[in-house]
Formats: structure tokens, sequence, C-alpha cells
């Protein structure tokens, strides 16, 4: 929407039975929404409380005062948006949809696996199922929360298993320092031992998804040289 050429949506909060509007720069109010530093100054349009923006009706002073505690519409539109929502622009939702569902492709193609292959998904495979169960994506919504409801749905669609393994890996000396922080990054350490002769030996627990990436970054790192082997 647009006001005498400058863009804005509104931000609405619903408390008590009673509704309270407010005017917003749309991009502002969203980084606002998301925890990115903005001024409330900077993303309101009028510093005007509205009941009813697209009818022009303004909330009185009587229930500002009883449901918001205050008149002062910055402090009002700084609840607004934290307790209420932000009207989001077509364009708004799509990047925002589009960005989490990657999210959630990621987590699924990384802890998840193929039961009958031990495998993960290819995120291609993982999408096309999402668009044939008719996933529907919260761009609010925490990824991996999403994400655990989306793998119930895909089911019936797509073989799909939450699956850790646990992995022993015996680094040569010449590599072993190097090697170690690749190790942590994948997953969790569940024993290490350095060896007499400089090796490292460990056990590390990793998502079942992240073993083909994993094995192909220590492969990459140690040349070739360490010894992997399936724990669990």
């Amino acid at each position: 929407m647009r006001l005498m050429g400058q863009k804005y949506t509104i931000a609405r909060l619903i408390t008590g039975g009673e509704r309270f509007e407010i005017m917003v720069n749309p991009d502002r109010a969203l980084d606002y929404k998301m925890g990115k530093p903005v001024g409330i100054s900077q993303l309101l349009i009028y510093e005007t409380v509205f009941k009813d923006v697209g009818k022009g009706e303004r909330a009185s002073e009587e229930k500002l005062k009883k449901f918001c505690g205050t008149t002062d519409p910055q402090k009002i539109a700084k609840t607004i948006i934290e307790r209420g929502e932000v009207l989001l622009t077509t364009e708004q939702r799509r990047r925002l949809i589009e960005a989490k569902r990657k999210q959630i492709v990621s987590f699924i193609s990384k802890y998840c696996v193929d039961p009958r292959t031990k495998l993960p998904h290819p995120p291609l495979r993982i999408e096309q199922a999402m668009a044939e169960a008719h996933v529907s994506i919260d761009p609010f919504k925490d990824a991996e929360e999403q994400a655990k409801q989306v793998i119930q749905t895909l089911r019936p669609v797509l073989p799909l298993k939450i699956e850790n393994v646990e992995l022993e890996v015996v680094i040569p000396p010449r590599f072993a320092p190097s090697s170690y922080s690749a190790l942590k990054s994948f997953g969790v350490i569940k024993r290490e031992q350095w060896l007499q002769d400089g090796s490292l030996s460990a056990v590390i627990e990793i998502p079942a998804g992240l073993q083909p990436s994993f094995m192909e970054k220590l492969g990459s790192v140690t040349k070739g040289s360490a010894q992997i082997k399936r724990v669990s």
C-alpha cells in the first residue's frame, strides 16, 4: 500500500476484544520484528494509533490507557509490533517463506535418512515431496520446529528417519592436529585418545545425513589417509 508515494503496511494488535493499528514502513517494521536494531521512530509512518486504519478511525485515549497503559504512540507502537502482527507485503512473504523453506530442507537433509538405504535424500527430492504433500510454511515459526512437523507430513510420500551414527576415526600424526576442528564442527566427540605415535583415535556422533560430507571433508583434510568405520 502507498500513501502519497510512501510505501506502508499495517501492524495490528488485538487485545481484550479491542483492535489497535499503526501504519509502518514494511521493510523497517519487518527488520524490527526479526530482531534487527531499528528505532521505533524510523518505522512509524504516522505517530498515530488507529482503531481501524482503513476507515481512518483513531483509537480513543481512554482505550489506549486501559489496554496499553499509555497514550504515547511510540511506546504503543513498540508493544503492537512485538506482541501483534505485521501484515507482510506479497514480496516480503515470498522472500521469507523461500528462506524458511531452504532452512527446513537443509535440516531434513542433515538429520534424516532413507531408512531403506541409510542415505540422506537429495535436497531437490525433499523439495519435490514438500510440494507433493502441499506443505505450508510459516515465515515466522522456528525452522527446526516446523521441520519436525514437515517430516511427519512427508512420510507417506518420502521414507524418512531421524538418525545419528557413531563413527570411529583414526587420523595419522601428520594430520591429527589440523583435523580436530573439522571433527568438532560435524558432531559430538564421544571419545578421543591421542596415541603414542601422535595419531588421533576418536569416536564421533553425527547426524546420519552428514556422513557423506563428513567423509569427504575428512578425506580432503587428511589426503585420504584417515581410517573411518561405523560403530553404530
